[in-house]
């Protein structure tokens, strides 16, 4: 059994963590963490996710909330995840962390947290986009620089970061591997949960990938998935290609 604290608990992206990890009977939700300012803490979490059977209370107490946890699993931003990230190292507790927008100083001090508890950290928790990430490496490994490559992707109007945390890591995988520095355009279109294409075109042929998110479960399944891959885990840096093993 793996104990879960899920923060953000009330966001969209909350609620269908919790919801999906109510069924997993390898799992306990242990508490639901939410901002001080959020209209439903010191309540039932039934009244956020519209479930009168969700009779857990919303906490904003992150010390509360993190004793006795496993697992701190974050979807947040980045101010509070990092004050998270500081009460989860006090308390030994591991974090799936698929909040995005960080700076590379922000990012670099979640890289030395995790030399103190296990983090996975990944701007996409969806199986399908890291299968992207693996793919565009090996494509860019072959074929180079002689090509032109263009990345595409579309979310919903109330996203804040633009490009997203998926299309810079799209693109950090491609320079990575050796294949230049490919465009990128960014698109903010009605409730779009989230899209993404790659498309390498070269003298004598083109190669286009395409992922398109249909709900937001897709995230919420993959951050459990990577909940799970953590419990006895040593401190480290994980991504997800290490909960995926590939």
């Amino acid at each position: 059994m793996v104990n879960i604290c899920i923060a953000g608990a009330c966001g969209k992206m909350g609620k269908r963590i919790a919801s999906l990890a109510l069924k997993d009977p390898e799992l306990e939700i242990l508490s639901l963490l939410e901002s001080p300012d959020c209209p439903y803490v010191g309540q039932s979490f039934g009244k956020a996710a519209g479930k009168e059977e969700y009779g857990m209370l919303v906490t904003d107490d992150v010390s509360a909330a993190c004793s006795g946890a496993d697992c701190l699993i974050d979807f947040t931003f980045p101010s509070p995840t990092l004050k998270h990230v500081d009460e989860c190292v006090k308390r030994s507790v591991g974090m799936v962390i698929g909040s995005t927008g960080f700076s590379p100083e922000e990012e670099s001090y979640i890289r030395e947290s995790a030399r103190k508890i296990p983090i996975v950290f990944s701007p996409n928790m969806a199986v399908g986009v890291n299968l992207v990430f693996k793919m565009v490496t090996e494509i860019s490994k072959v074929m180079g620089k002689d090509i032109s490559i263009k990345i595409d992707e579309t979310h919903h109007v109330h996203k804040k970061d633009s490009p997203s945390g998926t299309a810079k890591k799209i693109a950090s995988c491609i320079r990575e591997a050796g294949g230049g520095e490919p465009a990128i355009e960014a698109f903010r279109e009605g409730e779009v949960v989230g899209d993404h294409g790659v498309v390498f075109d070269g003298e004598y042929e083109s190669i286009e990938i395409r992922h398109s998110a249909k709900n937001r479960d897709v995230f919420a399944s993959g951050a459990l998935r990577a909940a799970k891959f953590l419990k006895g885990k040593p401190a480290g840096f994980y991504s997800m290609a290490d909960v995926l093993g590939i």
